[in-house]
């Protein structure tokens, strides 16, 4: 794993009108790592990842990507440089088949790789044996899982060096979560870069290499998965353990 940040990310502020949201965030995630980033509702995750992904423009700070000042850029132009998020709720097109959505997926690449994204596609069978099954299907006739499923799958077509993943547990079974973190967790072993927000915290640092917790738009703690599991303040707030009295 390399040391030189994959994305770096100083002093982000994101407001909405009057209203500020992030609240100058400094946070990294290094080439192969899986990063989580956990806090209650409201507390501005997903503003975080809107400002990273260029969804919304910083009002300040600077995103860095692979070296380069991305800050600026629109999302369309950070998916071509290696960036695909995942938003929170899917937005997946549910009018639009399932190898509808797939080709979308793949759009900046469909006209000059069409060859490597249709041998992707196997890959994405292979790991999701029911998107091939329900290739012709509308995608809005899917289970909740199987849309995470095609989400996750839309994101990886366009080859992304960081994945970021928007509330990956949002309305779906424990079980399916399950399914879907240990995805995570193997898609991350193969080499891929990850930023997973996640409400779930036990799921998320069970997962993940390092973590951020944040509180009112603010990087409240940071540290190795295990440091903030094994925190009080993290343990009482997001995993439902009573802190031993002394």
């Amino acid at each position: 794993m390399s040391d030189r940040p994959l994305l770096k990310v100083s002093g982000l502020q994101v407001r909405y009108g009057g209203a500020t949201a992030v609240r100058g965030v400094d946070m990294e995630v290094r080439p192969g790592e899986l990063v989580a980033v956990i806090g209650n509702n409201g507390a501005g995750k997903t503003s975080i990842l809107r400002g990273i992904s260029g969804l919304v423009r910083p009002s300040a700070g600077k995103v860095e990507f692979n070296g380069a000042d991305t800050t600026t850029l629109a999302a369309h132009q950070k998916v071509n440089l290696g960036m695909a998020l995942i938003p929170e709720g899917r937005l997946i097109f549910a009018d639009q088949t399932v190898e509808d959505n797939l080709i979308l997926g793949a759009y900046t690449r469909w006209n000059r790789d069409r060859a490597g994204v249709l041998a992707q596609f196997e890959e994405i069978f292979e790991l999701f044996p029911r998107l091939r099954e329900r290739l012709h299907q509308r995608a809005g006739s899917l289970s909740g899982g199987e849309q995470q499923m095609l989400a996750i799958s839309r994101g990886l077509l366009s080859k992304p060096a960081l994945l970021m993943i928007d509330e990956l547990s949002l309305g779906l079974a424990p079980k399916v979560v399950e399914q879907l973190m240990t995805l995570l967790r193997n898609l991350n072993a193969r080499g891929q870069s990850i930023l997973l927000v996640e409400q779930l915290a036990s799921h998320a640092l069970a997962i993940a290499q390092r973590a951020y917790v944040i509180g009112q738009g603010r990087v409240e703690l940071e540290g190795t998965s295990a440091q903030l599991a094994g925190s009080p303040e993290v343990m009482e707030t997001f995993l439902g353990k009573k802190r031993k009295a002394v």
